[in-house]
């Protein structure tokens, strides 16, 4: 009998094939999970990182709280979260145009700490809205080491003259920047004491007569209770008090340009502060203007009122 015909518990076994290599094992459920997951691997394992700080962080408050130091015990782990790499290290601006943006950068980065959970948001915002031009600010953190801030900025409406000065105001009167003579703005000029205070009055009172507004050059609040209005064409018109009695005049101060073509005839100035009559100033040295229907001349008086400086 040989080697080969003898049988030992059963039925002979085939010989196994030859495999070249080792066989790759399958890869587990939870490997297969997280390479499917969008995230790179640094951010992954910064995420890991920040968990396992934030289990010892949590263990670190409640030790500090027992001893009566919870705010120390938050800050410390602040600082190490920060070391851990979720700092500020850059500052993103957006919807920003006339605005300083280093201004901008300034106020963002003027940190006690610049780790990420110890930056005030708040602060900023508060600081930033302290500059004319910004309107609104909204301030966050992108982890793990940007600041974001959005700003809104005001527009332009005016140029204000206080005390030979000249700044830029928006329609709500709030002080922009100064203005030099040599490059002022194609906007309306306002003269005067609180004249910036009166500008949202102003554009309300010109939406009474649309047609003119585009004709408007400056205007004047005299003595803190009325408005002088000087047109692009150089005449004056002189309203009554009161936003109501101001309004009605100017509305039919409109109409009758529209009549009459009022402006532009070389005429000085225009006085509707009686509710009764419109009185006409002319240039004596100029040849005589035919006198707009219903109208008074009064010669080419020079009483002033603190008009067009």
């Amino acid at each position: 009998m040989t080697a080969a015909s003898i049988k030992r518990g059963g039925a002979v076994r085939k010989p196994r094939a030859m495999v070249k290599g080792k066989a790759k094992p399958k890869p587990s459920m939870l490997a297969r999970t997280i390479e499917s997951i969008p995230i790179s691997a640094a951010a992954m394992q910064r995420m890991v990182t920040f968990s396992i700080l934030g289990v010892a962080g949590a263990a670190l408050i409640a030790i500090a709280t027992m001893l009566g130091l919870p705010a120390y015990a938050a800050t410390q782990l602040a600082e190490v979260v920060g070391g851990a790499g979720f700092a500020v290290k850059r500052v993103e601006v957006t919807g920003i145009d006339r605005m300083d943006r280093l201004t901008v950068y300034a106020v963002a980065l003027d940190q006690k700490s610049r780790a990420m959970p110890l930056v005030d948001l708040d602060k900023v915002r508060g600081e930033l809205l302290q500059y004319g031009w910004i309107a609104d600010a909204r301030v966050s953190r992108r982890l793990p080491d940007t600041l974001v801030v959005d700003i809104v900025e005001r527009k332009a409406a005016a140029v204000w003259q206080h005390e030979q000065q000249l700044s830029l105001i928006d329609d709500k009167g709030v002080v922009l920047e100064p203005v030099a003579l040599n490059s002022m703005p194609d906007l309306p000029l306002l003269i005067g004491p609180d004249a910036n205070v009166q500008a949202t009055a102003l554009s309300d009172l010109m939406s009474h007569a649309p047609r003119l507004k585009s004709m408007l050059a400056g205007a004047t609040w005299v003595g803190n209770r009325r408005w002088d209005l000087r047109f692009q064409s150089g005449e004056v018109l002189a309203l009554p008090e009161g936003d109501a009695m101001s309004a009605k005049a100017l509305t039919k101060f409109s109409a009758m340009d529209g009549l009459d073509r009022l402006l532009g005839r070389g005429f000085l100035r225009f006085d509707m502060r009686d509710p009764a009559k419109m009185f006409v100033r002319v240039n004596r040295d100029k040849p005589r203007i035919d006198k707009p229907a219903g109208a008074s001349d009064d010669g080419n008086d020079q009483h002033n009122e603190g008009g067009i400086a």
